[in-house]
């Protein structure tokens, strides 16, 4: 008689990991719950009361000229703030990680200066600085270039709220890559360039794209350090978080409502195709 192999016994599947935290129920329960009524509830309600004014009535927010200049330019300004704070972030938490000189600490501190500053302050010194009469919109002026009370000054700021996030983000990897690795593909003929390119940068994607991603968020809904430095001139330098504050102002709620649930929708996609490219930048070289 032959015997008929047994299948092999698979565990359930189950979501639940083990973790050194014990009480998985409760920890769970509470995570939901804080999610819940910090985050999902308040842009639930931010959402039915924009559904009020129907589909017709958001499309008809969206496609007004001033909406959709301002939309334009807090997105796109958004956009390259945080492609230029990644770009430079990446640069500075390279200098603070792999170098030592005097006042290092200090600069490293420095970073995260706008972090603290409230944002009022920020537009202030960013308006007094780049004005035309300022330490450095005047030399600008006599350039021919305008920084501040225009689209540029809406950039500056941006990239100066943006830098810290690129910073701290990249910064904890740098100190994580070995020496050795750079000086093992330099022992193998490898160019500066190629280092770069092919040892340094892949392990250091995923970060520089989170980076990307929370100055990219932080630029679309900042406001305190922008108005004082954009000039707020309609359809010139009018930002998205103005034109709701002034639909408050006028108790258009349903409108400052259907503008806030635009621009969630627009960056709730933005951050959806960021993650995606972080997913697959994981597989692609590896990291996680």
């Amino acid at each position: 008689m032959v015997e008929t192999p047994r299948r092999k016994a698979f565990p359930p599947r189950t979501f639940r990991r083990p973790s050194v935290i014990p009480g998985f129920g409760i920890s769970f329960g509470y995570t939901l719950a804080c999610l819940g009524l910090v985050v999902l509830l308040p842009l639930a309600g931010l959402v039915v009361k924009a559904s009020g004014l129907g589909l017709s009535g958001i499309w008809q927010v969206a496609t007004d000229p001033r909406v959709a200049s301002a939309l334009r330019l807090s997105f796109g300004v958004s956009a390259l703030a945080a492609l230029v704070a990644s770009t430079f972030g990446f640069l500075v938490a390279w200098v603070l990680t792999r170098y030592r000189f005097p006042g290092r600490k200090i600069v490293d501190a420095a970073v995260d200066l706008p972090f603290a500053l409230p944002t009022a302050v920020a537009g202030i010194a960013l308006a007094s600085l780049y004005a035309p009469d300022g330490l450095i919109g005047a030399p600008l002026a006599r350039l021919g270039i305008q920084a501040a009370y225009t689209p540029v000054g809406i950039f500056i700021a941006m990239v100066f709220i943006g830098l810290p996030f690129a910073v701290r983000t990249v910064q904890p990897l740098i100190a994580e890559i070995d020496r050795e690795i750079e000086e093992a593909s330099a022992t193998l003929g490898a160019s500066r360039l190629a280092t770069l390119t092919r040892v340094v940068l892949p392990p250091l994607i995923p970060a520089v794209l989170t980076g990307f991603a929370l100055a990219f968020a932080r630029g679309v809904g900042e406001y305190g350090s922008i108005i004082f430095i954009a000039g707020n001139l309609p359809y010139v330098s009018e930002i998205a978080p103005l034109l709701i504050v002034i639909k408050l102002a006028e108790f258009d709620y349903g409108g400052a409502a259907a503008i806030a649930t635009i621009m969630l929708g627009i960056s709730f996609l933005t951050l959806l195709a960021i993650n995606l490219i972080q997913a697959w930048s994981r597989r692609r070289f590896g990291y996680v």
